[in-house]
């Protein structure tokens, strides 16, 4: 790298600000001196570059904003060539909705005005601009309000830039600063409140995860700002290197920026029904998600030092750190530990970093970027990081039971694979009076499935040994992974045991499928029935499978004729799958691992899953285990990810017809036009046309060639377009199956509920639970019992006491929230069908009150 990229890349990091111990001035001089020196030679290089690190390390702007402003005093050309094309590249990032980008150059621009290189006034219009298509938006009458997700993200753009130079426009610009403050205060007067609670982390804690009284996350922000303004924008979060360079930078041009145009909003709905107005809402908040829903982990004192807008700031630049720096963990754990803030922030960098994990309805990344996240930082803070990591899961397992069930997963995958990484060392003893609780209650099962993951990822005998604290919780591990090969005992059935033999050895000498199934269609089936046949085909293929996944997969692709001639429809796949998971009962992942891949293979379908998952013996377990809920999601997820795919590949094959039809209409011209200049002349005394015999044959067999391939990129998309017309079949009766499969068995538990499941009302034998106050989120508090009373004057442990009944309703619940929210994209289409044969009059309001949560439909519950 030479030597004017390293030091542009890495300006500031050795400053006292950013974690060093050197002046911030001494290292914008010494690079402002190197880059001045290269810019005749390298303008183009150094001016891209320059933009390149203020968008992709956006926690160091206002250092890059100040050496473009020292830049400006030697070369005003080059200077308002950035500025063109940060213009350029806001325009686009507009046009194609990139939230993240938009936010960073906004700021960049920010920057760029504190160091006096554009006007205050060009970025008062760029304010003025989005607060006015904000302002229209939401306006009932010459707007969509349905879009107030892209308004709202607008407004939070203007607000996240005041930190960065309030003081500077207050200062310059104090009567339009006003006016754009006036303005957004009138906004504020006429959006909608947005409500967490089809996305907040905790189920049953009304606006946990929100601020002061409910406020929603712009109406926080707002709040902070004016908190800000009236400490005259004075904060500790946000470093000022332009101040020491400002006698100079004043010398220097301020530059005008062009005028930006928001997108066009999409046309409100032509009928005014909610289902309407909630796919327009949707949509719009899939395009400018909300990218923190804070998660208050931690007791408020150890916030006590910070500012409102404090917080506000390393967020931001926790979460830029996150974004732009995911393709290097070493750099991004060394940003996020050195951020140019005068005070500690690991309570905080935790909270945000778990808020990211939980965060609802997708976090930005694989939940594994997180976890790897948190293992650098624990080794880049070892004295600090690991003690908080480990009080955040602490707090957040003793408010486990209001926790969202998609989270509760999240959390329990994200534990195991920590644990994995620092040799499944945990203070096990503190949760040890789990074993006292029920079976069914949250904490309990939680480490339940902490330790059957760990096994996963390690092996049986190892995770006993890293619970010897804590003997007694052996009795929650997993059984040890063997198959449950019914013809291996002695005194099984003499008859199936001889044709299983028989069946096993035919595999092992390689006769053809074909044989296979004549033999079973000749002496099995006629002669044994369905029921015996199938179990023996399949307990013996699996057993033969059952060394390992490769044998597995081998077998199901070599035998998978065999198993679908013997489970042609769904109640035989059904039977299919209750063998599977037989074989499989002391193994939960090869049971997940064998029932994927048979859906793979179109062996079982995913209605089938769905079918097996609601039997009755399986639906008595939906609380005590998440075995059945994992392979519910994997159906779910494939089938979700299919037609995802399809349409990828659709929306691509549209374009490559139009290139293709469009290159088949150039080649015809250009032939046409070789014809038209075909001249005559004279041969033997006698006019005759004149071509060229080459070029002709050349044109025409282009012709040929791109018809062709026009042709073929058309039987392409056609087939596609009838595989995606029957994925989007296929998709709609397995939600409906699904809905339907969730309303009948939660018909007759829920009658005998009052209408709400909440825990702080709900009554089991005698007994209620109390609402748990914040005291129950201390950090310091070490793990073990945690007695309270509740409601009747009864003894609650650790905040749970909840009967059977009402625990399997809110678990079954709250995974109907969960995979709504989750798939909510493919349930907008159906909600009118959902609502017309699922969700009707009669249904429990429980159950529709879960469904319209998980798709946001608050307005209507």
């Amino acid at each position: 790298m030479s030597s004017w990229r390293s030091l542009v890349l890495r300006l500031g990091e050795k400053c006292a600000e950013y974690g060093g111990n050197t002046d911030y001035r001494d290292q914008l001089e010494t690079c402002f001196g190197v880059v001045r020196r290269e810019l005749p030679h390298s303008q183009d290089d150094i001016l891209s570059f320059l933009l390149q690190c203020a968008e992709q390390l956006p926690h160091k702007i206002p250092l890059y904003g100040t050496l473009v402003g020292l830049v400006n005093l030697e070369d005003e050309d080059s200077v308002k060539r950035i500025l063109e094309d940060t213009y350029g590249n806001l325009q686009a990032a507009l046009d194609s909705g990139s939230c993240n980008r938009i936010r960073i150059l906004m700021r960049f621009l920010t920057a760029l005005m504190c160091s006096k290189v554009l006007q205050p006034s060009s970025l008062v219009v760029l304010f003025e601009t989005l607060l006015s298509s904000a302002a229209t938006t939401v306006d009932e009458d010459k707007g969509n309000p349905s879009c107030q997700a892209c308004a709202d993200f607008y407004i939070i753009c203007i607000l996240s830039c005041l930190p960065w130079g309030g003081a500077e426009l207050v200062e310059q610009v104090p009567e339009e600063i006003d006016r754009v403050m006036v303005g957004i205060q009138a906004y504020m007067s006429i959006r909608r409140h947005v409500s967490d609670a089809g996305c907040s982390a905790f189920e049953h804690i009304e606006d946990r995860s929100q601020d002061d009284g409910g406020k929603d996350f712009l109406e926080d922000l707002w709040s902070r700002i004016q908190d800000l303004s009236s400490k005259a924008w004075k904060l500790d979060s946000v470093p000022r290197p332009h101040l020491p360079f400002e006698p100079q930078l004043v010398a220097g041009k301020s530059h005008d920026f062009g005028s930006l145009n928001c997108p066009e909003l999409p046309e409100p709905p032509a009928s005014a029904s909610s289902i309407t107005y909630g796919k327009q809402k949707h949509e719009a908040e899939l395009k400018y998600p909300q990218h923190i829903r804070r998660i208050n982990i931690f007791p408020a004192s150890k916030f006590e030092d910070l500012q409102p807008i404090d917080r506000f700031v390393v967020e931001e630049y926790l979460l830029d750190v996150l974004y732009f720096l995911n393709g290097c963990r070493k750099e991004c754990a060394s940003s996020m530990v050195g951020l140019p803030v005068p005070f500690r922030y690991e309570y905080l960098m935790a909270e945000t970093i778990f808020s990211q994990i939980l965060l609802l309805p997708q976090p930005p990344f694989r939940p594994i970027y997180y976890t790897l996240v948190i293992m650098d930082l624990c080794k880049a803070l070892p004295g600090a990081f690991p003690a908080v990591v480990a009080g955040a899961v602490r707090s957040l397992f003793d408010k486990i039971s209001e926790l969202d069930m998609e989270c509760r997963t999240r959390l329990i995958l994200w534990f195991s694979h920590h644990l994995s990484n620092f040799q499944f060392i945990w203070p096990w003893e503190e949760w040890a009076y789990v074993l006292d609780l029920p079976k069914w209650a949250p904490q309990r099962v939680f480490v339940q499935e902490v330790l059957e993951r760990e096994v996963r990822l390690s092996y049986w005998d190892k995770i006993k040994q890293s619970i010897e604290s804590a003997p007694a919780l052996e009795e929650l591990l997993p059984p040890k992974g063997t198959a449950n090969f019914i013809y291996s005992a002695e005194d099984g059935d003499q008859t199936e045991r001889g044709l299983s033999s028989e069946l096993s050895g035919m595999v092992k000498e390689r006769v053809t499928t074909r044989e296979i199934i004549s033999w079973i269609d000749d002496h099995v089936l006629s002669t044994h029935g369905v029921d015996v046949t199938l179990r023996v085909v399949v307990q013996t293929l699996l057993n033969i499978g059952s060394k390992s996944f490769t044998h597995l997969i081998t077998v199901l692709e070599r035998y998978g004729q065999i198993i679908s001639r013997i489970c042609p429809d769904q109640d035989r796949q059904v039977m299919l799958i209750s063998e599977v998971s037989s074989f499989w009962k002391n193994n939960a992942q090869m049971t997940a691992v064998a029932i994927d891949r048979m859906m793979g293979y179109r062996l079982v379908s995913n209605v089938a899953i769905v079918g097996w998952v609601f039997l009755p013996s399986n639906a008595d377990q939906f609380h005590v285990s998440d075995r059945l809920w994992e392979i519910l999601r994997n159906a779910l997820t494939k089938t979700f990810n299919r037609i995802t795919d399809l349409r990828k590949e659709v929306s691509s094959l549209k374009k490559s017809v139009v290139l293709a039809s469009e290159a088949a209409s150039k080649a015809q011209a250009e032939l046409e036009d070789a014809k038209s200049k075909i001249t005559l002349t004279l041969v033997d005394g006698e006019p005759v046309l004149a071509e060229n015999p080459v070029k002709m044959k050349r044109l025409n067999a282009n012709v040929e060639r791109t018809k062709q391939e026009e042709l073929s990129t058309q039987e392409s998309l056609e087939a596609k377009e009838a595989l995606l017309a029957r994925a989007v079949d296929e998709i709609e009766e397995l939600f409906l199956c699904l809905y339907k499969s969730f309303s009948e068995v939660l018909a007759e538990p829920l009658q005998d509920t009052d209408g709400s499941l909440h825990p702080s009302s709900v009554e089991a034998d005698g007994m209620a639970i109390e609402n748990e106050d914040t005291t129950a989120m201390e950090l310091d508090k070490e793990g073990g019992k945690s007695e309270k009373s509740d409601l009747n004057g009864g003894s609650t442990v650790n905040g749970y006491n909840v009967g059977e009944r009402e625990q399997w309703c809110l678990t079954t619940l709250g995974y109907v929230k969960a995979f709504t929210r989750q798939f909510a994209s493919e349930i907008w289409p159906l909600a009118e069908k959902l609502d017309a044969e699922v969700l009707t009059l009669e249904v429990h309001p429980l159950l529709r009150k879960a469904v319209y949560y998980g798709l946001r439909r608050l307005d209507e519950f």
